[in-house]
């Protein structure tokens, strides 16, 4: 086993795949990590803005989450279940309906897909054609839903969907809220084609969105306007498909990134943080009268994670039972808007997108987002960009993370941005 740190980066870099992404962008190897921070073999600290890409709401090893999971191991509880009958299963589902689906009203039953987003996108695509018998899917400009073929058919990304190496089909592209600015309502354009039986689009049998653009560049969508495309899928029979893999688990506010916006999805997707631990776990969520998928006909060897059980059951009762954790995230999320404006001034034409504490800064251009994260890294900060350019330096903290750990990290983020503005490279620009 080697040692030394360049010995570890040398073995990454002449075994691991060419598809390795995020630790291009952090050269060092990380040993530890706690809260909202991680260490490396140097024994160097980094503030952590970046949470497994929102697979770390809660921050890492959660000591409460990492105490019931031991417990669980050390009794010889099952570490895999198939889709089996489980006491981890039950209580989880027991949370998680007392906690998240009855005080928000929802009747949707809980499906066990494969472990990862994409797993719970493919089950939520293949349920809406099945339940309406039709084949054509909404997606919308700018959103990304995963990159198995048939979410990557929905992904907008052009050099995701490169990869494909064949012809994606089956979905109809839109505009999303914004895209033509602020004069365009791109709600209308989706009404006018779809009430066109010569618009060339195909009756949808689902409307897929985000209400937050995760990779896409954080762009927002206001409630009116998700509650017009929800009435314009009811309208047309299609199922309303609301991918909460990034914005939801807290992220935008309540568990549900569309809890204050008045309606309800036919279909919902969760992935990321729901295990609460960074442990792979999705659901699709589908209302009764949509749960027609017969026995395995959409399974997975992964379609129960029981570790996942175990942590995702303690992370409802501990953040979820009561309205303080969601009261803590809104004061952080404040916070950032209050730091990014400031911030935004460093930039002139920068501008804030997303809600909550799904936020960042949108500079304009790919090669200063990816400067201000390397100066940010350098500085002790973990940070990434999104957009379509990779044009928007984005915060993605644990919400969980100390005010003064938040501080130090915005700080240390201001700092990167001053330093890059101010090198001759970019003030001239």
């Amino acid at each position: 086993m080697p040692t030394d740190t360049s010995a570890k980066i040398s073995i990454f870099k002449r075994r691991e795949s060419e598809a390795r992404s995020y630790c291009r962008s952090f050269d060092t190897v990380f040993t530890q990590a706690k809260g909202s921070e991680l260490t490396d073999s140097k024994g160097r600290s980094y503030i952590d803005f970046l949470a497994g890409c929102s697979s770390l709401n809660y921050g890492h090893n959660d000591p409460d989450m990492k105490a019931a999971l031991l417990d669980h191991i050390s009794a010889d509880g099952l570490a895999h279940g198939l889709d089996f009958h489980t006491s981890a299963k039950a209580d989880f589902l027991d949370a998680f309906d007392q906690h998240i689906l009855r005080p928000r009203n929802l009747d949707h039953k809980v499906m066990f897909t494969g472990p990862t987003g994409a797993n719970a996108v493919e089950a939520a695509l293949k349920l809406a054609r099945k339940a309406t018998g039709r084949s054509n899917v909404i997606a919308f400009t700018n959103g990304f839903h995963g990159v198995t073929m048939g979410a990557l058919a929905a992904t907008g990304n052009s050099y995701h969907r490169g990869g494909a190496g064949t012809p994606l089909s089956g979905v109809t592209r839109v505009p999303y809220d914004g895209y033509f600015g602020a004069d365009t309502d791109t709600a209308s354009y989706l009404e006018t084609m779809l009430s066109d039986g010569s618009s060339g689009v195909d009756a949808p049998a689902a409307i897929l969105l985000e209400t937050v653009q995760g990779e896409g560049g954080l762009n927002a969508a206001s409630p009116e306007w998700v509650q017009r495309i929800a009435a314009l899928a009811k309208a047309h029979g299609a199922l309303l498909i609301i991918d909460d893999i990034q914005a939801g688990c807290g992220r935008t506010g309540g568990f549900f990134s569309f809890e204050e916006m008045g309606i309800t999805p036919d279909i919902v997707t969760l992935a990321k943080s729901v295990s609460g631990f960074g442990l792979p776990m999705a659901l699709m969520l589908a209302r009764p009268q949509h749960d027609i998928f017969g026995p395995a006909e959409h399974n997975g060897t992964f379609r129960g994670n029981t570790h996942a059980f175990i942590t995702a059951s303690v992370a409802i009762r501990k953040f979820w039972a009561d309205a303080a954790f969601q009261r803590s995230v809104a004061a952080k999320a404040q916070l950032l808007t209050s730091a990014l404006e400031e911030m935004s001034g460093l930039i002139p034409g920068s501008k804030l997108k997303g809600r909550g504490m799904m936020q960042g800064l949108d500079v304009g251009a790919g090669e200063l987002a990816a400067s201000i994260c390397a100066r940010a890294f350098e500085n002790g900060l973990i940070i990434e960009t999104s957009g379509n350019k990779d044009q928007v330096v984005k915060v993605l903290a644990p919400l969980t993370t100390p005010e003064e750990t938040f501080v130090k990290g915005l700080n240390t983020l201001r700092s990167a941005i001053r330093g890059v503005t101010d090198s001759s490279k970019f003030a001239a620009e």
